[in-house]
Parts: structure tokens; C-alpha cells; sequence
């Protein structure tokens, strides 16, 4: 298996077009390993289980011994790298090294990544640190960087990806999000506090055929000044940790004050109608409320929403991060130690668990200017949801905006559409006449669901842009029995709420 120091020199860019042009014409793409390996394999590289996917690598095609080299990282002979790759090309601009006299190895792990729109990219990463490569996570390095993973294709998946003159990647890593964003961004900007971490996210933008993005060194929002930007996005190093021992991870600040910092920071560096958007980590401290600590975040002329995906309890959470940096194959004694560490730190800040989401902040000039309130949605959604979402998140502050602009009359005197692959199922028991309660749910999206009232499921069947708010609410109340202007009364809470969460949308 291939190794290498992080003092090791990584490849040079120069001639990136050349090594990508061999990659593809081996089918070294994601669809092209997902043939090659068949679903099984595939899955468990995904889980850092190789011997699958050396045994669906025996042969000598051109794809198999790339697969070898930068996924599986083993050495391959001279005479079959060079068949696969310009060979004296990527030993001389350091993709390659010599094992031997007569065996290659890769220097960096490559990662074939599919693009939202079909696009043929690789990510680049220190060897062994891409999830799906050969060695999975668990790097002690303290300045190594990893490849793509979960946390950065989600954060990938609910990033809004509306044309914009800058976007800024904090904490760029292997440099998946500034990829994406050179997609849709005029000018990228990808800031990192290990140099390494941009010698990588400089690689992946080459070798996926992008363009070059500005790479600046340091903390946080240190490196770019005083600009600002359409669209800003991190996957920072939000894990909180006794001490700073992994920089891809550990945020080096007290608890969880790297997220609240870079949340709090980033309302001045928004232009205005601008997105930023963040996967963090938050404590859930004993005596407070964890809506509260993270609504206290929100910058001042910013909307915001927040989704709590995940919470574990102090005793998982110290066991998911001293597994992913391998400790708990380490000596039992320093797993001990290191363990107490992390419940050390946790009892002193009285943190009895650890919330895991997205945070989106937009910023608002009215908000700004205090014509009108924030709207500051903070929310607990652990359930699936069909990524990706960034058009998902512009219609949430799309109807944010609607709902405050519209009082109750106003709102009554408006027409409303069932948003699509919305259903409706009804709950009770077998045979009986009408049913316990009935759920809207969404198939799409959030694929949220929530319960009506029976003039709540009228309502929403009915609505299909013809009729006011008003006039379906009498109608109902002359069908049901009901006075009408009490149902105007006590509805409109309802509708709100079903235009808040997207079942209903408001007619154009």
C-alpha cells in the first residue's frame, strides 16, 4: 500500500488537463466505478472495506489499475501505470512515485466525485483520507486533509445555487464546496489555515477541469478582510473538543464558540439578499434552552434557519470523534485517558449533549434597516430529506417574506395552490367511519409532514389558485354547519403554518 509523509511534496497543476484526459478515457468517473465494482463493492469502499473491491480489481484494464493506484493505493507494476496514465509526466509533477524499480504508487488519493449536473470531477486528498479510500478517516496528522465525505455533500446539497458575482468557501479543505460554487459564482474565494488544505482544493479545481479560485491563508474571515460576498459556505472544524489535536476537525475555541464566531461574523460580510450557510456542531447546556443559545447567534440585519439534525448524548459524541481519529485502537490506557478528557471538558461546561445541523442566515436590508422583524426559524428535523435543498431554502425565505407582509385579512384575501407531491393519508381504525386525524405530507424536499383538522384537509384540497382564502372558508362553513366567520377567525393561524412549511403556496 502507498504511503506518505505530510512533509511529502504534493503534485504540481501544470499539466492536471493531461492526467484528467487519461482518467476519463479509463472511465475512472463515478458511474464508471459503480460498473466496474457492481453495487456491493461500491458500498463497502464507501465504508472503508477494500477486499471487495480488490477482488473486482484483479484484472489488467486500464480503469482496474487506476482504482489500484489512487482508490485502493496499492502499487501497481511500471509497465501497467504506464499503459493507464502519461507515466513520466505524473512521476515528474509528483502524482506518482517510484516503489522500487519496477512498482508505481499514487501520492495523493483521487476520488472520482459526480457534479450536480452530470459533471466528471475528482477530488484530491491526503492518502487514506478520502471516505471510500483505502485507508478510511482515522489519520492522527494534525494537518491532514481529508477528501469528500458526508458532512461536505450535504452541505453541498442544501447550498443555494443562484448565479452570484463572489462566493467565499471558509475552511475549504479538499476544496468540495468552492467546486461547486466555481459552478455558479463569478469569482471564488477559499480560505484555509493549513496551506495544505489549499495546495489540495487547488488540485481538485485542476484535475475537475474548473476554474481557479483565489486561495488566502487563515482563521475564520481573517484572510479576506474587509470584502464581501453573495454567498459564503463552511464545513469548518466544528467538533467540540478537549484541545486542538486535528486541525481538519477541532476548532482550537473553547465548546462550541468556533460555530457561534463564524456565524455571528458572517452578517458583515454578506452583500445584501446573500446567503451563508454552515454545518455546526452546538452544546445543549443544562438549564437552557438550545433554540435560545443558537437564536442569540444570529447576526443583527440577518433572517435566519436553523435545523437540528442529530443530538447525541456527551458519551456518543466522545465516542464518534475518538473512533474517526483511531484512538480506540490505540493503547487501552490512552484511550481511557483520552476519553475522560472529553467528559472532563463536557462536565465543565455543563454540556449534557451535542446538536448536529445546518445553519442559513440571509441578510436583509429591511431587517437591517429594522423595517421589519427577523424572521428566525430554529427547528429539530432528524428525519430524510431528499437533497438537494438549495432551492428549498430560497422558497423558505420566499415565504417567510410573504408571511410577513400579509395580516390576517390579507391573508384570507388570497389565493392559494397545494404545492406538488403533496398527499394526504388518513389514520384510523379499520372500518370506521371517519378517520382518528389526517397528516398532509410532502414527498419532496423537506418531506415534511404534519396534522389537519378536517376544515384543515378541505382547505388545502380545495386550493388550486381560483378561489380566495375568504371564499373557501365559507363555502366549508356552509357545508359543515359551521358560522363562517369563526372559521375566518381561528383559521388563518393554520393556514400560516401550512404555508410556512410549504404545503401550501401562494398563487402568482
Amino acid at each position: 500500500m502507498s504511503t506518505t509523509s505530510l512533509t511529502s511534496r504534493l503534485p504540481v497543476p501544470a499539466r492536471a488537463a493531461r492526467l484528467r484526459e487519461a482518467l476519463l478515457a479509463a472511465d475512472f468517473t463515478a458511474d464508471g466505478l459503480l460498473e466496474l465494482l457492481g453495487a456491493p463493492a461500491y458500498a463497502a469502499l464507501a465504508r472503508s472495506e477494500t477486499v471487495p473491491a480488490l477482488r473486482a480489481t484483479r484484472g489488467d484494464s486500464a480503469l482496474e489499475t487506476l482504482v489500484r493506484l489512487f482508490l485502493l493505493q496499492q502499487h501497481v507494476s511500471r509497465a501497467r501505470a504506464a499503459a493507464a496514465l502519461p507515466l513520466e509526466e505524473c512521476l515528474e509533477d509528483g502524482w506518482l512515485v517510484p516503489e522500487g524499480e519496477q512498482e508505481i504508487g499514487a501520492s495523493v488519493d483521487v476520488r472520482p466525485y459526480g457534479g450536480p449536473d452530470g459533471q466528471d470531477w475528482f477530488i484530491v486528498s491526503d492518502l487514506g483520507c478520502a471516505v471510500g479510500g483505502a485507508g478510511g478517516i482515522g489519520s492522527k496528522d494534525e494537518g491532514v486533509v481529508l477528501g469528500v465525505g458526508g458532512a461536505s455533500t450535504t452541505l453541498a446539497g442544501i447550498t443555494v445555487r443562484t448565479p452570484v458575482s463572489s462566493a467565499l468557501d471558509l475552511g475549504t479543505g479538499s476544496g468540495i464546496q468552492a467546486l461547486h460554487a466555481a459552478q455558479h459564482a463569478t469569482l471564488v474565494t477559499a480560505t484555509d489555515l493549513n496551506p495544505r488544505a489549499l495546495d489540495f482544493t487547488r488540485l481538485t479545481l485542476a484535475l475537475s477541469g474548473a476554474r481557479e479560485a483565489e486561495l488566502l491563508q487563515g482563521s475564520l474571515f481573517e484572510p479576506v478582510d474587509g470584502d464581501t460576498y453573495d454567498l459564503i459556505v463552511s464545513n469548518p472544524p466544528f467538533v467540540i473538543s478537549p484541545g486542538a489535536r486535528l486541525t481538519y476537525r477541532d476548532g482550537g475555541m473553547a465548546g462550541d464558540d468556533l460555530c457561534r464566531t463564524l456565524v455571528q461574523e458572517a452578517g458583515e460580510r454578506l452583500n445584501d439578499g446573500g446567503y451563508a450557510q454552515f454545518l455546526a456542531n452546538w452544546q445543549h447546556v443544562e438549564g437552557e434552552e438550545w433554540q435560545e443559545r443558537l437564536r442569540s447567534w444570529v447576526p443583527r440585519g440577518c433572517d435566519a434557519w436553523i435545523v437540528q439534525r442529530e443530538v447525541q448524548d456527551a458519551t456518543q459524541y466522545a465516542e464518534l470523534w475518538l473512533r474517526d481519529s483511531g484512538d480506540h485502537r490505540a493503547d487501552p490506557a490512552e484511550y481511557t485517558r483520552r476519553y475522560g478528557a472529553w467528559l472532563d471538558e463536557f462536565e465543565a461546561r455543563k454540556t449534557k449533549a451535542v446538536g448536529f445541523g445546518w445553519i442559513t442566515l440571509r441578510k436583509n436590508a429591511a431587517v437591517a434597516a429594522g423595517a421589519v422583524e427577523p424572521s428566525i426559524v430554529i427547528e429539530e428535523w432528524p428525519h430524510p430529506v431528499e437533497q438537494p435543498l438549495g432551492d428549498t431554502v430560497v422558497a423558505h425565505f420566499e415565504r417567510q417574506d410573504y408571511l410577513r407582509s400579509r395580516d390576517d385579512a390579507a391573508l384570507l384575501a388570497d389565493r392559494f395552490v397545494l404545492a406538488d407531491e403533496v398527499v394526504q393519508e388518513q389514520v384510523g381504525l379499520p372500518g370506521a367511519e371517519d378517520p382518528e386525524h389526517v397528516v398532509l405530507r410532502q414527498n419532496r424536499g423537506m418531506r415534511r409532514a404534519t396534522k389537519v383538522d378536517h376544515v384543515g384537509a378541505g382547505f388545502a384540497g380545495v386550493c388550486d389558485g381560483t378561489l380566495s382564502a375568504g371564499r373557501i372558508l365559507d363555502a366549508i362553513g356552509q357545508l359543515m354547519g359551521e358560522d363562517p366567520v369563526l372559521l375566518r377567525d381561528r383559521t388563518p393561524q393554520a393556514i400560516r403554518l401550512l404555508v410556512e412549511e410549504g404545503f401550501l403556496l401562494p398563487s402568482r
